[in-house]
């Protein structure tokens, strides 16, 4: 209950004059919380060496009760996709992103009734390996590991491993990062980790508190990574992989 009761002062935090009213529905967000985690935990699908739970949600309202969270609506659903994490990452559950939830409307619901429907989890197919071409020279080793990872990426921390699109993932403390840290000395947005042309991946400091650390070296700016470099963002420490 502690865990809902934060939620509850987070979200109250962020609109304050708002949640006045919004609490007095009976559809409160410290609710949806929790029958959102019921949803996921009786929605898994389990594979030989994983769990996965669904990372899609939306929340069906009657038109009164979604009229409600208007102008709210995004912070509400950030507060609850950070708890949906927390949750899976506490019961050791897979996402293969973060959780995504929408807000309904069900013209046959009545003040204070809701329904939630979850979206099953739709693993990528293995694409079939491209026919081989001559190339010269023949890249070494490390040179044709950092190609095969430009598309995406791997970081492994906290018990967890978060893709990395070649796009870019912001790590930080904040709900609203791409790879969210659980711990309090890791910056709300600490990092960012992307795939550049002519570089590779590289990591950037966003001008965190604690700073960036790879390899025992501390980041100023902007640093190249490798596949299997140390990455340490404050006391949280992670491994640079090849997805």
């Amino acid at each position: 209950m502690s865990v809902l009761r934060n939620l509850e002062e987070r979200l109250s935090g962020l609109v304050e004059g708002t949640f006045g009213r919004l609490f007095r529905t009976e559809v409160g967000p410290v609710e949806i919380a929790r029958r959102l985690t019921r949803e996921m935990d009786q929605n898994v699908t389990v594979s030989l060496s994983r769990t996965y739970a669904p990372n899609e949600y939306v929340i069906w309202l009657s038109p009164e009760d979604r009229e409600r969270y208007d102008g709210v609506e995004a912070e509400v659903t950030d507060e609850l996709a950070g708890h949906l994490l927390d949750h899976a990452r506490a019961e050791r559950l897979t996402l293969v992103s973060r959780p995504v939830i929408e807000f309904g409307v069900d013209e046959a619901l009545g003040l204070g009734e809701f329904g939630i429907e979850t979206r099953v989890v739709q693993l990528d197919q293995p694409e079939p390996e491209p026919e081989r071409q001559p190339v010269a020279p023949v890249a070494s080793d490390a040179e044709s590991r950092q190609q095969s990872s430009a598309e995406r990426a791997i970081f492994a921390a906290q018990g967890s491993r978060f893709t990395i699109p070649a796009s870019g993932a912001v790590v930080g403390r904040s709900s609203s990062c791409d790879v969210v840290l659980n711990d309090a000395d890791v910056s709300r947005q600490h990092a960012r980790i992307s795939f550049e042309e002519g570089s590779g991946w590289v990591i950037e400091d966003l001008g965190s508190t604690n700073g960036v650390v790879v390899n025992g070296g501390r980041v100023d700016g902007r640093l190249r990574l490798s596949i299997g470099d140390q990455i340490t963002l404050g006391p949280v420490s992670g491994r640079f992989e090849a997805r």
